[in-house]
């Protein structure tokens, strides 16, 4: 992320409560953090966290953290720590300090004992259905535990045996003792350390007692100096035991907890489980299939984080949900390709033009703009044969009115090129078009017939002879509905879209597409961005189309 980029001056409420924090002697500085989970990938909707936290810091010239939440041991590892450290790095963001929720385990424990030593936690024997039982509804107050009243010296005796191992998984929790009758079921009694034999990614099997994220996030926020923990806006009605855990163990420095609307797209499902799911049941080939929402499947798709991040940006920051339009993120990649990428010729579906007024062997050249938006750019020479490729979709043998394509007996421009009379078509044995007989008007190379006629259509080509193989992916939105909020784990291959990929297996591409490199992005005239795949060089995927419906909104 340009540091520049993130300097802009902006107006959101996250920056509103800082400049008043500021105003009012509150904090003097401003430290924020990133705290994912290292138990997947990240997903577009963790860019929004990103860009909050980064940003804001570099606005007041303040530090961010990356802190990694790893207080589950039995779903996190060192895969997805690397893989969150390579996608911070893919965006530009540079952490002032990594940080992992483990690195606090020590400090934890030691302010449980404190906790339950000023008789605000007790060590619970109920399991979890009973918690839950116990716990109340939104309507009717919960009900106290009967272990809520031991002594401080017992619950310091069971506390401490459940850390040397002594309980069952699952048998004992400790829990705060706050309100049971409080309106916000979060402050009644919440567990905040549970028995679970899990080997830590990094602690090993050293504890066997781990603290739950509710209890551990206010306490490593203090103990690092954050100032403002923003976080998503789910996590509004926890942020009582937030202010509770930071007051109870009586923080000199107090971090503000603060949230924001989380980011929704239509027509895509952000969530983890649902990549995990795609990918388990085949649907999709990995972390990285473009057709995800996670930042990998994005990369490979041929987004950049610039485009990511100027999308998160103009969908705004605010606490009120909102289903943001994909039409904006491609609109955000297709306004920064148009500018900076290079043109191509390319045809995916191709069905071959023979010239019967152009000699065997000859090659005519023709300077074309490399890209018309760059004056900078230059020109590049493609070569026009005898023998050439378009599109199947840009010939009709049947045409509709007002088709402005190619039809026999009538005429288009070869773009770039020369105007072209379709004369005869040859069927193969299935009845599909196998080639078409064309003559050049050699009067028109770059320029209109002399005679002045209208020559209304114009459709892209690549010589047989001056042409690279490729495999070209074509890919779209996962899901056909709009908004996604009726999907759910239950039935969401009931609205997968059948056409999310087509793969067009002999697609031709001008010959200066050569020594491409993977991520390599282009303009693929009349058929839209494109790039390198990265994992085969033989492989291009379409990034999006040039169409661009947002823009009209």
């Amino acid at each position: 992320m340009d540091a520049n980029e993130t300097k802009r001056e902006s107006t959101n409420f996250i920056h509103k409560i800082i400049d008043e924090d500021i105003a009012n002697g509150l904090t003097a500085r401003i430290h924020t953090r990133f705290p994912p989970e290292p138990n997947g990938y990240l997903h577009i909707g963790h860019t929004k966290a990103i860009w909050i936290g980064y940003s804001t810091a570099k606005k007041y010239n303040g530090l961010f953290n990356l802190r990694f939440d790893d207080t589950n041991p039995s779903k996190e590892g060192d895969e997805y720590v690397q893989a969150i450290q390579d996608d911070l790095k893919w965006l530009g963001v540079v952490p002032d300090k990594i940080c992992f929720g483990s690195d606090y385990f020590d400090q934890c424990y030691e302010f449980a004992l404190k906790l339950i030593k000023d008789g605000k936690a007790f060590v619970c024997d109920l399991s979890k259905e009973e918690i839950e039982k116990y716990r109340g509804t939104l309507t009717t107050p919960g009900i106290e535990s009967p272990y809520r009243n031991r002594s401080v010296e017992e619950n310091l005796d069971l506390f401490t045996r459940m850390k040397n191992g002594e309980f069952p998984d699952g048998s004992k929790t400790l829990r705060a003792k706050i309100d049971m009758s409080s309106p916000n079921i979060n402050m009644r009694d919440p567990v905040i350390y549970r028995i679970l034999r899990a080997p830590h990614h990094r602690t090993g099997t050293k504890w066997c007692i781990y603290p739950l994220y509710d209890y551990a996030h206010p306490i490593q926020d203090a103990l690092e100096g954050i100032t403002h923990s923003l976080c998503d806006v789910e996590f509004e009605n926890h942020r009582p035991l937030y202010d509770w855990v930071v007051n109870s163990i009586d923080f000199e420095q107090k971090p503000k907890q603060r949230e924001f609307a989380k980011l929704n797209i239509t027509y895509t499902k952000i969530g983890k489980r649902y990549s995990k799911a795609l990918i388990e049941q085949g649907i999709a080939d990995g972390w990285d299939d473009p057709r995800l929402p996670t930042l990998r499947a994005l990369k490979r798709r041929g987004y950049s984080p610039s485009a990511i991040f100027n999308f998160v940006q103009l969908s705004g920051i605010s606490k009120a949900m909102s289903l943001c339009d994909y039409g904006l993120l491609e609109h955000c990649i297709r306004e920064e390709l148009n500018t900076t990428v290079p043109r191509k010729m390319a045809v995916l579906d191709p069905v071959e033009v023979e010239i019967t007024n152009f000699e065997d062997g000859k090659v005519e050249y023709f300077d074309v703009a490399n890209n018309p938006t760059d004056e900078n750019a230059g020109t590049r020479k493609v070569a026009f044969t005898k023998h050439l490729y378009i599109e199947r979709e840009d010939f009709s043998d049947n045409p509709p009115p007002k088709y402005q394509r190619l039809k026999k007996d009538c005429e288009v421009r070869f773009m770039g090129a020369y105007v072209v009379k379709c004369n005869e078509v040859i069927y193969g044995q299935n009845g599909e078009i196998e080639k078409l007989l064309c003559t050049v008007d050699p009067d028109t190379a770059g320029k209109n017939p002399s005679d002045g006629r209208k020559i209304k259509g114009t459709i892209h080509w690549v010589s047989k002879d001056f042409c690279e193989d490729y495999e070209v992916r074509l890919y779209d939105k996962l899901f056909t509905c709009e908004d996604t909020v009726v999907i759910n784990m239950d039935n969401f291959k009931d609205y997968l879209n059948p056409d999310s990929l087509k793969v067009m297996k002999n697609a031709k591409v001008e010959k200066s597409i050569e020594g491409a490199k993977p991520g390599d992005k282009f303009q693929f005239v009349r058929n839209g961005y494109f790039c390198i795949d990265l994992h085969n060089d033989r492989v291009i995927n379409r990034i999006v189309t040039l169409k661009d419906s947002f823009a009209k909104k």
